[in-house]
């Protein structure tokens, strides 16, 4: 399994719109962070968790040619708002775009995006069939992913766990019983906003508390915002196996 870090900013990306601080100023391309969302290639299938705003950009940059699915963890704008854009997978594909959420989720995305399922569609709408998932393990071309429920101050979001790889993003409380889903992950992906204390995200310090429960064999942080840092400082802060990731990082599983 291979997994891309297409983006690894929060709602705002990195650098921020009329921000002057150090990290938006950083020549560091680690500090340029699109909104969060990552691809995974596995057994000759291809995912994507999230589409948000830069969703276009990111694939464009990583040459992802095929997509068989997009998993969205919640309903929140930086993580949906470019899913018009698989109309072109539809188009070379020539199959609609399969999308896995939880059913409150898919009921905003049909708001949002409410010409796509229209009962009398525009030429060149995107094709998407919507698929409902819930607590249980689901399978997606043979692929099982099993939903690992957190919480986002009080919205509840779906981290994901395939095989030996977990991915949780926007989260600020992990339950014991969630959290027995991710033990014995080798590769275990948390967000973590800043180092201050957040009302909706895991600061920095928490996050390293979980990999510290969990002892995964690689620990990468995500859903990174300005706030936190230049990344080659944060980096000299961190326990040896957990890393800073940053867009277009790839790793194996």
């Amino acid at each position: 399994m291979r997994i891309t870090f297409l983006g690894t900013g929060t709602s705002q990306g990195v650098p921020v719109i009329a921000c002057g601080c150090e990290v938006c100023r950083s020549l560091d391309f680690r500090d340029k962070r699109l909104r969060v969302s990552i691809h995974i290639e596995i057994e000759g299938k291809s995912f994507v968790i999230d589409t948000g705003p830069d969703f276009r950009q990111q694939m464009l940059r990583e040459r992802i040619q095929n997509l068989d699915a997009v998993i969205f963890t919640h309903e929140h704008k930086d993580h949906t708002a470019g899913l018009d854009d698989v109309r072109a997978y539809n188009f070379s594909q020539k199959k609609d775009m399969p999308i896995y959420a939880r059913p409150t989720v898919l009921e905003q995305i049909q708001q949002e995006f409410a010409y796509a399922f229209a009962e009398i569609k525009y030429p060149g709408t995107p094709q998407i069939t919507l698929n409902e998932i819930y607590h249980s393990p689901f399978v997606v071309e043979g692929i099982t992913f099993n939903p690992i429920e957190v919480l986002h101050y009080k919205l509840p979001v779906y981290g994901f766990r395939v095989g030996d790889f977990t991915y949780i993003t926007d989260v600020n409380y992990i339950s014991d019983q969630a959290l027995e889903k991710v033990k014995g992950s080798k590769v275990l992906v948390i967000g973590a906003l800043r180092k201050e204390k957040h009302i909706s995200h895991f600061t920095l310090d928490e996050a390293i508390e979980v990999f510290k429960k969990v002892q995964p064999e690689q620990g990468f942080i995500t859903h990174i915002s300005h706030q936190m840092g230049l990344h080659r400082e944060v980096e000299e802060e961190l326990p040896p196996f957990v890393r800073l990731a940053y867009d277009g990082l790839s790793i194996t599983c």
